[in-house]
Order: C-alpha cells, then sequence, then structure tokens
C-alpha cells in the first residue's frame, strides 16, 4: 500500500463528512420536523385559544352592550307604558265624568217627560171623562127618544090593531051578510 496524502484523502473525507452530516441533519431535520410539527400544532392551538379568548371578550362586550341597549329599550317601554297607563286613566276618568253629565241629563229628561206625560195621561184621562159624561148624556137622550119612539110605535101598532080589528070584524060582518045574502037569494030562487 501506498502512501495516501492528505490531499488524497480530503475528498474522501469530505465525501464522507458530507454523507455523514446529510445522512445526519436529515435524521435530525425529520426528529425535528416531527417535532416542529408538534411545535406547529401547540402554536396554532395557542393562537386558536388566544382567538377564541379575544373572541370571546369580544362577544362578552356585545353582550354586554346588548343587555345595555335591551335595558335601555325595556326602560323606554315601561316610560312609554307607564305615560299611555296615565293617558288612559285620564281618558277614561273624563270618560266616566261625561257618562255621569250624561246620565244627569238623560234622569232629567225623563223626568221632565215623565212630568209631561202624566200631564197629558191626566189631560186625557179629563177629555176620557168628558168624553164619557158626554156619551152617557148622548145615550140617556138616545134611550129617551128610544123610548118615545117605542111608545110611538106602540101607540101607532095599538091604532093599527084597532083598524084591523075594525077591518077584520067589518070584514067578518060583510062576509056574513054576504053569505045570508045569497043563501036567501038561493033559498027565494028556489
Amino acid at each position: 500500500m501506498g502512501k495516501i496524502s492528505i490531499e488524497d484523502l480530503d475528498p474522501i473525507i469530505k465525501a464522507y463528512v458530507d454523507e455523514t452530516v446529510r445522512v445526519a441533519v436529515e435524521e435530525f431535520a425529520r426528529k425535528n420536523l416531527e417535532r416542529i410539527k408538534e411545535l406547529s400544532l401547540i402554536e396554532r392551538i395557542v393562537r386558536v385559544e388566544e382567538e377564541l379568548k379575544a373572541l370571546k371578550q369580544v362577544e362578552l362586550s356585545r353582550f354586554e352592550a346588548l343587555q345595555r341597549e335591551i335595558d335601555a329599550k325595556a326602560e323606554a317601554s315601561e316610560k312609554r307604558i307607564e305615560a299611555l297607563h296615565r293617558e288612559i286613566n285620564a281618558r277614561l276618568e273624563a270618560l266616566e265624568k261625561r257618562i255621569e253629565t250624561f246620565q244627569r241629563e238623560v234622569y232629567t229628561r225623563f223626568e221632565v217627560l215623565q212630568r209631561e206625560m202624566n200631564a197629558r195621561f191626566e189631560a186625557s184621562e179629563k177629555r176620557i171623562e168628558a168624553l164619557q159624561r158626554e156619551m152617557n148624556a148622548r145615550f140617556e137622550a138616545s134611550e129617551k127618544r128610544f123610548e118615545a119612539l117605542q111608545t110611538e110605535i106602540d101607540s101607532r101598532f095599538m091604532s093599527m090593531e084597532k083598524r084591523l080589528g075594525f077591518i077584520q070584524w067589518f070584514m067578518g060582518v060583510g062576509f056574513t051578510v054576504v053569505t045570508v045574502l045569497v043563501a036567501l037569494m038561493g033559498f027565494l030562487k028556489g
């Protein structure tokens, strides 16, 4: 074997070192790549947690703002409801007063109408009584006229009856005389 010089060794060492370093670096990179991935995941988880905390803070502040807005609206609504309640009460009181006034007017009108109706009823009763007295007087006068007429008719019937009785008697005597005359004539002829 021959003597090897450093310069000849240099490319071999260099290749060996390069290969060893490359394998070591690849091994180191491969091991560290898993760690880097783990670190990357941890870093991402940390960032997600921080973003969640930040988002939670934003949502909490939004919720608090929304709660303040709701409270303000509820308070404003309560004030409007109270104002509306006061207005309704005032209107109801005014309406009750108008109803009371109307009732008084109706009662007054009813009393006036009742007095007027009573006066008319009394006047009607008086007219009816006067009419009844007049009707009674007329009826009595009619009865007297009827009685007078009845008496006159009775006297006329009596006078007619007397005339008819006389005519009947006269006719009976006349027929008797005629019968006797006819019989006498028949006797005399025969």
